[in-house]
């Protein structure tokens, strides 16, 4: 991983407490959340005393059987010492947890199983009470895929990062065996209304999608964000409008001018990794400008592609679009 700037890790604090701020309600209540920096005790920390105190209660032994560790040896990958020593920093941040904010469960993903583990062994024999565990399968598709990974990469919960729509749009384009369980794990919509959305078979299970996308989408980004999204698709899709809320991105009046690359603007619009993917893509009929399949690889797009809204539209396949506006 990236070595971060004392300035990006801040950065990246307030947006992480931004985005939770929109489920949790921060305070001093007794049921309200508390968001606490690892900084503030991991950087007092003296190397030697550290040694002694903390790393004495951990096997090497051990420590290399965790799926963490014994997974990239297997596969002969480097792993650095920084690496090796984050379940003993991880370990040891649910013990300051404990000793701070009373915190006897942690929780995480499966792949983080060892790692907890450690800071109960931990907890116990540095005198906290009794910490306890608990883990949940990643979540994946019908189809045995990763939630969360796209052609794009990661679907971000800062808005800035990946749009409203966009957000939107990802829940709108689930596999269909998948559409009942994500409404019972991302919305909360009663049972009852689930389970008639489930009822509905064949072309109709897209009403379902849309109810599933709007609902997660307002849990994020509030109900006026959602049903912007549902409005921006309704728009685009059912009536073959350009909607104004599609995702915009603005390039120089200059570049256009003197003709852009269509591969290199699909790439910076972000609906291709890189040149090589789009190429794949006009080959098989996957990327329009405005509306148009792209059939050369070498097309320019100048001025003369602008629509009467003063946007250049990019498409690949039939629901991701990007409006290219001069600026």
């Amino acid at each position: 991983r990236a070595i971060r700037s004392v300035a990006e890790i801040e950065a990246n604090k307030a947006s992480i407490r931004g985005v939770f701020a929109k489920v949790l309600r921060y305070g001093s209540g007794a049921t309200d959340a508390v968001m606490l920096d690892n900084a503030e005790w991991l950087t007092k920390l003296n190397w030697i005393e550290m040694l002694r105190d903390i790393g004495r209660h951990f096997s090497v032994n051990r420590m290399l059987t965790m799926d963490s560790v014994r997974l990239r040896l297997e596969r002969e990958q480097e792993m650095s010492f920084i690496e090796f020593n984050y379940m003993i920093c991880q370990a040891y941040d649910f013990v300051e947890l404990s000793r701070r904010v009373d915190c006897r469960l942690q929780m995480g993903g499966s792949d983080q199983w060892g790692n907890i583990v450690n800071g109960v062994d931990l907890g116990r024999r540095m005198g906290t009470p009794q910490l306890f565990a608990l883990t949940t399968p990643l979540l994946t598709t019908a189809s045995g895929a990763k939630m969360g990974k796209t052609a794009r990469g990661a679907v971000w919960l800062n808005a800035d990062a990946f749009s409203p729509y966009d957000f939107w749009q990802y829940w709108r384009n689930v596999e269909d065996a998948d559409v009942v369980k994500f409404l019972k794990l991302f919305t909360i919509l009663p049972m009852g209304e689930i389970a008639k959305l489930a009822a509905l078979q064949g072309a109709e299970i897209n009403e379902a999608k849309k109810v599933l996308a709007t609902e997660a989408t307002a849990l994020l980004h509030g109900r006026d964000e959602a049903e912007k999204a549902a409005d921006t698709a309704r728009t685009t899709f059912e009536q073959g409008a350009i909607a104004e809320s599609l995702p915009t991105l603005d390039i120089p009046h200059s570049e256009l001018a003197s003709g852009a690359g269509v591969l290199a603007l699909f790439v910076k619009a972000g609906l291709v990794a890189s040149n090589g993917e789009a190429r794949r893509q006009i080959k098989g009929g996957g990327l329009r400008v405005n509306d148009v399949a792209v059939t050369d690889e070498k097309m320019m797009l100048t001025p003369d592609h602008l629509t009467p809204e003063g946007v250049i539209k990019l498409s690949m396949g039939k629901k991701r679009h990007v409006l290219l506006r001069p600026a």
